[in-house]
C-alpha cells in the first residue's frame, strides 16, 4: 500500500498538481573558430521561474 501511495505521489508532482513541474534541462554545445572546435556540456533544473545549472567546457 506504501509503495502504490509513493507511486501516485511522484506522478502527482512530475504532472505539477502539487504545485510548478521541476523540468530537468541538457544542452550541448559544438563551435569551431580560429582557434580549433570547442564543445560544451550543460545540465540543470527549472522549477517554476527558477533556473539552476551547472555547464562544462571541453
Amino acid at each position: 500500500m506504501r509503495l502504490l501511495v509513493v507511486i501516485a505521489a511522484l506522478a502527482l508532482t512530475g504532472c505539477g498538481v502539487e504545485g510548478d513541474p521541476v523540468r530537468p534541462t541538457v544542452s550541448t554545445t559544438v563551435s569551431a573558430g580560429s582557434g580549433g572546435v570547442h564543445t560544451s556540456v550543460g545540465t540543470g533544473v527549472r522549477v517554476g521561474g527558477v533556473n539552476v545549472g551547472v555547464g562544462v567546457g571541453l
